[in-house]
């Protein structure tokens, strides 16, 4: 095989920009789209070089039968999810899943179970970790110039103003809030329904990534489930984790896309605190990261010019979604299918990723309990392929 046939299911806006990356990136040739809310099939189209040459489903379960496609994009947020995910898996198809993976850990043990009973390629799209700002980062700590890292926050505050929270269902278009009374068919999307804090895995992915590390304990609590924002969307709009990792560093990591916030604030920040020293990306817009290390005579913070963009990056990556980050996960896919390159952040990473949020929401509902995450890896009480035990 030199060339996947890929069908990209979930043609919503992210959609829309997979499909425009995977015709950007080598390797790949889109042979089916599919969504089903079908006025969404022609904008897909229309984004296509090739749209004669492509399959358009309805149906999910009708691309996990198409024989012209080997391997899903899948572009869906929702509870189902991670059951698509496996879904695909169990079909025959490698898998190459939108953020955050899953919402429910049965569903998580099923991805495993399925990758490692195949073999198949399962890829979490989380393509911030590619980053170059982390790999910066990622190379400090291996260095040992910031000593131990004791302390990491991570956060997402978004806002699509009143537009993203619902969608019409017979045109396939956003509606916005105060125009929901003319739209009685219109539904609430994820922004509207999924707990802020299952979207952390855009955080934590980097931060395990530079740590080498995975979470064994999260406690979690947020605002009450009703928008004080946004009287009609019945959720949090904030959320807030603690974590403990293998390592022992302690994570905050919050959440939030209902509340208002300036066009300067950048809606992902990090922060690590190490026994040797700081380092923090940029909160505001036009402001660039810090960084101050204890045994080299700084003072204070400094200024340090990491971008997101990497300085590294290929040609083929120009524009391919936000700091071309996204070429990086199709990259990545592409070479394992092909079997050019290990895949960096495997099934089990990406567990790694997904279970802290989905525990987090636990917690929230019982009351901020601890919950413990589970090593998805295989041991003797769980073969590989198969699924634990209660």
């Amino acid at each position: 095989m030199n060339t996947i046939r890929i069908g990209v299911y979930g043609l919503g806006l992210r959609g829309i920009q997979w499909i425009n990356a995977l015709q950007q990136v080598k390797g790949y040739e889109i042979t089916s789209i599919g969504d089903i809310l079908k006025p969404r099939h022609q904008r897909a189209l229309s984004a296509l070089d090739n749209p004669g040459d492509v399959t358009v489903h309805t149906a999910y379960e009708d691309m996990l039968n198409d024989s012209n496609v080997d391997a899903i994009a899948l572009c869906v947020r929702s509870e189902t999810q991670g059951a698509m995910a496996a879904q695909a898996l169990e079909s025959g198809k490698h898998v190459n899943a939108e953020v955050p993976a899953s919402h429910t850990m049965e569903d998580c043990w099923r991805i495993v179970a399925a990758q490692e009973k195949t073999g198949l390629v399962y890829m979490l799209a989380e393509q911030l970790r590619y980053n170059g700002i982390f790999a910066a980062w990622k190379d400090m700590v291996q260095e040992g110039q910031l000593g131990h890292v004791v302390y990491c926050e991570g956060e997402y505050i978004g806002y699509p103003g009143t537009l993203r929270y619902h969608v019409d269902q017979e045109t396939g278009e956003f509606v916005d809030i105060p125009d929901l009374d003319d739209h009685p068919n219109a539904k609430p999307t994820w922004t509207a329904v999924m707990d802020p804090i299952s979207y952390v895995v855009h955080d934590l992915s980097p931060l395990l990534m530079v740590l080498g590390d995975r979470v064994k304990k999260v406690t979690a609590m947020g605002t009450n489930e009703q928008s004080y924002a946004h009287p009609n969307i019945k959720r949090a709009d904030f959320q807030v984790a603690l974590m403990h990792t293998e390592k022992d560093t302690i994570l905050r990591m919050a959440c939030g896309y209902t509340q208002p916030k300036s066009h300067d604030r950048i809606g992902h920040r990090y922060h690590m605190l190490g026994t040797g020293g700081v380092v923090e990306s940029s909160r505001w817009s036009g402001r660039q990261p810090q960084m101050w290390l204890a045994n080299s005579q700084m003072h204070d913070m400094a200024e340090v010019d990491w971008r997101h963009e990497r300085t590294d990056a290929p040609e083929e990556s120009k524009d391919v979604g936000e700091y071309a980050s996204d070429y990086y996960t199709h990259a990545a896919f592409r070479d394992a299918i092909l079997g050019t390159r290990p895949l960096e952040f495997n099934v089990y990473q990406a567990m790694d990723t997904a279970a802290p949020g989905i525990l987090a929401v636990d917690s929230i509902r019982e009351g901020s309990v601890p919950k413990f995450p589970p090593d998805f890896r295989p041991t003797e009480s769980r073969p590989l392929g198969q699924l634990p035990t209660r």
